[in-house]
């Protein structure tokens, strides 16, 4: 990604205060529970940001260059003077994030010596520590970012803390289990707390690499009566994370079967669960309209999702577009993203989404998170899953609803940056 695209991604993700995730302030969780469509897409993308890469091989997205970038800014600012509490905690927070959390304690040890009740520090530094296989240390100071947690992240904090302290009890090379999170064992159907779904979500952000709290949301989609997303979730946690339980397996044959049973009866039923869901999808895409870049005739735009997500969608289509987006129909865009089959179309047609798609039926975005990529003349493109940039004509379709809300036509496929 070239670095004016890179900063204005920084600009769309910075603009609204810090709310949630790892306590970096350029993070925004909405309100938890979100939609599983949204929330298995947004977890796997977190998990991305943690992936080194190898020899030959370019892993950069959109979102993982917010946090190099972050990296990059606070780490050079360190070499020159020393760092304020919250800057401290932002970089701790984003080292975390690209899989570094024992340089992440090496910041922010010192920092929340220094600043003994400074919240952010504090938690920070024991999911750092719990990341690093240090469950004493992560223990004191998840105890210390308990008392000191603001009333909207008390409750989540507190139980995170109840997972190291239960993680520490575990004899070494147990066979993986679910965490019991809340004093009950809801896998034969005990009912489960209201706001269970919401506090495993918000732990499942905080550690994406936990398959244990991937697990636990599979379990609790299927005491919700979402059978297909918990088949999906225990896939996800056999086939991705190489989980190996017993149990978990048995639960994923199980709830597969039941899906099949599903699918014979009627393949287009969807049962959808009872989740009082809060969100579309946990990462919040907030933005500053003045803050973008002029859109100019005489140049390859380059767009980013956030403002493709701020489209919203009343009653019998009609959709209301960014202006942003209106001013931008008709000229020529930069949209990077990865590639997923159009349905009903040849070789030289396909889709665009923010995120790779592994399940669609759950993880399939909403009709304004997809971008229908129309390639020039007799082009075509094989399947690719790495990182695409897409550049071609923006088209906005405002009146037919059997039609995709976005094109790119006359595009070509060009090297990600």
């Amino acid at each position: 990604m070239n670095r004016s695209l890179a900063v204005l991604m920084a600009v769309l993700l910075t603009a609204a205060p810090a709310a949630a995730g790892l306590h970096f302030s350029g993070e925004v969780v909405n309100e938890l529970p979100s939609r599983w469509r949204g929330f298995l897409p947004d977890h796997r993308a977190l998990r991305g940001l943690a992936v080194q890469p190898v020899a030959g091989m370019t892993i950069n997205t959109p979102l993982k260059d917010i946090y190099t970038d972050a990296q990059f800014r606070l780490e050079s600012a360190a070499k020159v003077r020393a760092l304020s509490a919250d800057e401290a905690a932002d970089l701790g927070a984003v080292l975390i994030r690209l899989g570094k959390p024992e340089k992440a304690v090496n910041v922010l040890r010192p920092a929340a010596r220094a600043n003994p009740k400074h919240f952010r520090l504090a938690s920070n530094l024991g999911t750092a520590w719990q990341l690093t296989s240090e469950l004493d240390q992560a223990e004191a100071a998840l105890a210390e970012a308990v008392k000191l947690a603001p009333k909207k992240w008390k409750e989540a904090e507190a139980l995170q803390l109840k997972l190291v302290r239960l993680r520490k009890k575990e004899a070494k090379g147990a066979d993986e289990k679910w965490d019991d999170l809340f004093g009950l064992s809801y896998a034969g159907g005990t009912k489960l707390p209201p706001h269970a779904a919401g506090l495993v979500q918000q732990l499942a952000i905080w550690l994406p690499a936990d398959g244990r709290l991937l697990w636990q949301l599979g379990e609790i989609a299927h005491a919700a009566g979402d059978v297909r997303t918990a088949a999906t979730i225990l896939d996800g946690c056999v086939l991705e994370f190489k989980m190996k339980s017993a149990t978990l397996h048995r639960h994923r044959l199980q709830y597969r079967a039941a899906v099949d049973e599903l699918t014979k009866k009627n393949e287009h039923v969807i049962a959808a669960g009872t989740l009082p869901f809060a969100s579309a999808r946990p990462l919040a895409r907030g933005f500053d309209p003045a803050k973008l870049p002029a859109v100019r005739a005489d140049r390859t735009n380059p767009l980013p999702w956030a403002v493709i997500a701020d489209t919203t969608l009343g009653k019998g289509f009609k959709p209301t577009f960014p202006k942003y987006l209106e001013d931008l129909d008709g000229k020529r865009v930069a949209l990077t993203g990865f590639m997923a089959p159009a349905p009903s179309t040849d070789s030289g047609s396909f889709l665009l989404t923010e995120y790779p798609i592994g399940c669609w039926f759950c993880e399939s975005p909403d009709p304004t998170g997809m971008v229908r990529v129309d390639l020039a003349g007799d082009a075509a493109v094989d399947q690719k899953k790495g990182v695409l940039k897409i550049e071609g004509v923006w088209k906005l379709n405002r009146t037919n609803p059997e039609r995709h809300l976005f094109v790119i036509t006359n595009a070509k496929v060009v090297e990600a940056d």
